[in-house]
């Protein structure tokens, strides 16, 4: 399996202080969208291209699925990723 490809995203991420499977499947989304936010790309471009969620035929799931999920890899890169590099979830 390619480590860049994940499993579908649902439409909240998890809200757990503690990492769960769902952010092991999805680091690579959660990077991604870190990469795109850094980069200045607008949230409707990563929505589409990242999440795979058309923001043009669904816009208010488009905006609740990427914010939930930037919010939820802004966690992990500031938090979240000790337990992951200890290897706990």
């Amino acid at each position: 399996m390619n480590p860049f490809d994940s499993a579908p995203v649902e439409d909240v991420a998890p809200s757990e202080l503690h990492l769960t499977d769902y952010d092991h499947k999805h680091v690579a989304i959660y990077l991604r969208l870190l990469d795109a936010a850094e980069e200045g790309a607008a949230w409707e471009e990563a929505a589409r291209i990242v999440l795979g969620v058309d923001p043009g035929r669904e816009p208010e799931r488009a905006k609740r699925v990427h914010d939930t999920h930037l919010a939820r890899a802004r966690w992990l890169s500031a938090q979240g990723y000790r337990d992951f590099l200890r290897g706990r979830s």
